[in-house]
Formats: structure tokens, sequence, C-alpha cells
């Protein structure tokens, strides 16, 4: 499941898309102004932003421009949706660093459209990035094969153990998380990711945030390049479960 951001500072409307994003099954969080916004952001791992404009403490102008500013929001979908339509504002907004501006009201399908295809957009950029890792030329330690056991393992040899697995160890995941995250470094989704490994949406965006969390990173592109940086290179004729 993503997870989406919604920054809206009136209770009705927050609460009306927060009901039509989960029946579309996202993780919803909710922020009343600018300042929340950036508290949520900060604390989670954050898939897409939809802001309001008009808000207390923080506009979303502001908001937006932080986001962006930050080193985990640089690339994160931001939707702005306003009831200011005019093009001089929309222009603003866009200069802000949104890559949506919708008006209010909006037709709700649209929306989701626009939801649909910035977080496509995003997965096309993460499995490019991915694919990049793969064919890269920078020397790098071997993983571990990316869908095994650990424990099958451990019948190497000192002399034989790669450098990479010695590292792999110090991470701290469990088997599943492991899975996971060599599926999401080779720039799988969370629905391709459930498939290979017979789980659920929710299970895989459940052990992506345990790994997140571990390895104190904020999502999925930072886990990419943790990845490269690390070491952490899947092995390009990998056998999915």
């Amino acid at each position: 499941m993503k997870n989406i951001l919604i920054v809206e500072d009136d209770p009705d409307i927050r609460s009306n898309l927060k009901e039509l994003l989960e029946l579309e099954e996202y993780w919803v969080w909710e922020a009343r102004s600018g300042v929340e916004g950036l508290q949520v952001f900060q604390q989670e791992s954050i898939d897409l932003v939809i802001s309001d404009i008009i808000m207390p403490e923080m506009d979303g102008l502001e908001f937006c421009r932080q986001i962006r500013n930050s080193q985990t929001g640089k690339l994160t979908p931001f939707i702005f949706w306003s009831g200011k339509g005019e093009l001089s504002e929309k222009k603003k907004g866009y200069n802000y660093g949104a890559d949506e501006y919708l008006v209010k009201p909006c037709s709700l399908e649209e929306l989701k459209l626009k939801i649909e295809a910035l977080l496509e957009r995003t997965e096309r950029i993460h499995r490019e990035i991915a694919s990049l890792l793969q064919k890269s030329t920078v020397p790098l330690t071997e993983s571990p094969p990316p869908r095994e056991n650990i424990s099958q393992h451990q019948n190497i040899s000192q002399h034989q153990k790669p450098e990479s697995f010695s590292q792999f160890k110090k991470l701290i995941l469990t088997t599943a998380e492991e899975r996971v995250f060599f599926e999401v470094i080779q720039g799988y989704t969370n629905k391709e990711i459930g498939e290979h490994l017979f789980v659920s949406d929710r299970t895989v965006q459940a052990h992506l945030r345990n790994i997140l969390r571990k390895l104190n990173l904020k999502n999925r592109s930072h886990l990419v390049r943790f990845a490269f940086e690390k070491g952490y290179k899947p092995q390009q004729n990998s056998v999915n479960f």
C-alpha cells in the first residue's frame, strides 16, 4: 500500500478525501497545516502529498518549498488541491515545485487518475535507478542471492565469504525483510513483490516500513541509493519464488 499525506485545514474536506483514498486502498496520513505536514513527512515514509494552499501557520506554497528542499522530498509526487484557480496561482504552484495543480471542486475521478499517474511515474524512476545500479561498472562487492534464506550460507568458509555477506548480517533484517529488501532495489512495486513472495501488498508495505526504520532511511529512492553505496547489488539472473 502507498502512503499518501493529506495537508488540509478544513476537517470535512480532509475527512472526505481520506475516506475516498482509503477505499482505493491507500494508507492515508493527515495534517492540518504545513507545519504539521512537515512533521508527518519527516517521520513517515510518504509516497505522495496532496496539499491545500491557504492554511494557518504555514501555507501550502512554503510547505511545498520545504519539501522540495529536503533530502527526502525532492522526487516525492506533490499535488496542490486548491480553490485558487487563476493561471497566475497555478504558475506559482508549479514554480514552487508541485507536479500537479487541481482546482476545487474537481472531479474525484480526475484526482484518482492524477495520483495513479504520479505514483506510476515514481515507480518507473525507481526501476530505472535499479536498472542503472545493476548495469553499473562501479566496482562493488557481490551481494548474497536476493531471495535465499541467509542461514543457507552458514557453511561458507571464512575465506570464501564475500564482504557484503558480513555487511548484510549487520543490517539486522528478518528473513522476510531480506527478501523484500532485494526485491525493492530491483525496482519491483509492492504489488509485484507481493505476487513474488505470496503475501499481500499491506504485508510488503509493513516490511518496507520496518526496513526503512532499521536502516534510518526515508523512502525507496534512499534505499536503492543505500544498496548501491554499500554494494548490495542484486543478481541479474535471480529467480523469483
